[in-house]
């Protein structure tokens, strides 16, 4: 018998016996049991990867990418030192501009608690769950009792928590931020008169972690009444109708508002030519060398 016929015999035999022994022995536990353990050391790597901490240091930021049907807008900041989450910010930005929520919360002007019955103020409600990320130092690790996102989780807390942590998951995603240009609060600034038109132009912005996440772009009427905003929606300012434009003010307006948004910066933007017109938003054909002007006098306070 040459060498590869007796290696060929020996497998063989080998293979008889492994098949003998598999019939008379029960094996169906040893894959669950090596999956409970496979399941136990990923759940070992995971807390010791939270106590080490998993995220990399800075400041973190999202907001959300349009206003609500309410007029208001999420935002959320976090900070990470030594891997954790040690501060977390929830917020939210008017289409008005104004005051942030927490600051309209915390002074009464919100009146969540006056106004709709709530167990507590909105900033309070928030307060709770951003200690409750600052526990779990995750995000994702929050359930919720309906579509809308409220949650059971977390004890005081009636308002639905989704924008937050869903913010927050958004924020960590994307990495760490350098903050904003100006500093947070409330700006506004107004023409110092009225114009030949009898509209004099407002600005009101609003600035979280540095970053403009609110602009409004309305007018006040030498006669008074109505703001230009509200003329222009009910359809009384008429500039399509009366003029053929190729929208209403206010919907250019909201343009130019989220321009400024965009750029972060009311004095980069180009004019085509001394009246103030411009090319470089799209679907704007008014003049907005106004807006822009007021906004970079707001925004002299922010510097």
């Amino acid at each position: 018998m040459n060498k590869k016929k007796w290696l060929l015999g020996g497998f063989s035999a080998l293979l008889a016996a492994a098949l003998l022994t598999g019939c008379g022995e029960d094996t169906s536990s040893e894959p669950e049991t090596a999956a409970v353990e496979t399941e136990e050391t990923e759940t070992e790597i995971a807390n010791e990867n939270a106590e080490a901490g998993k995220y990399e240091d800075g400041i973190y930021f999202a907001q959300e990418d349009g206003f609500a049907e309410s007029g208001w807008k999420y935002m959320v900041t976090l900070e990470v030192k030594d891997g954790k989450i040690v501060s977390a910010d929830w917020n939210g930005a008017n289409k008005a501009g104004g005051n942030d929520k927490v600051t309209a919360s915390v002074s009464g002007e919100y009146g969540m608690v006056e106004k709709g019955g709530a167990q507590a103020e909105w900033h309070e409600q928030a307060d709770k769950a951003e200690a409750y990320l600052l526990e779990t130092q995750d995000p994702t690790a929050i359930e919720y009792t309906d579509d809308e996102g409220h949650t059971d989780a977390i004890s005081g807390v009636s308002i639905h928590v989704v924008e937050f942590f869903d913010l927050a998951e958004k924020a960590l995603a994307n990495g760490p931020v350098e903050k904003g240009a100006y500093k947070d609060g409330a700006y506004y600034a107004e023409e110092d008169e009225f114009g030949d038109s009898g509209w004099k132009y407002t600005a009101s912005l609003t600035v979280v972690n540095g970053y403009i996440v609110a602009a409004d772009w309305n007018g006040i009427f030498k006669d008074g009444g109505d703001d230009k905003d509200t003329v222009s929606q009910n359809g009384e300012y008429g500039m399509v109708e009366k003029g053929g434009a190729q929208a209403e003010w206010h919907e250019q307006a909201e343009k130019a508002e989220s321009y400024l948004l965009e750029i972060q910066d009311p004095t980069a933007i180009e004019y085509t030519d001394d009246e103030g017109h411009t090319d470089a938003i799209s679907g704007v054909s008014i003049h907005v060398v106004e807006f822009f002007d007021l906004a970079e006098k707001a925004l002299a306070e922010a510097k």
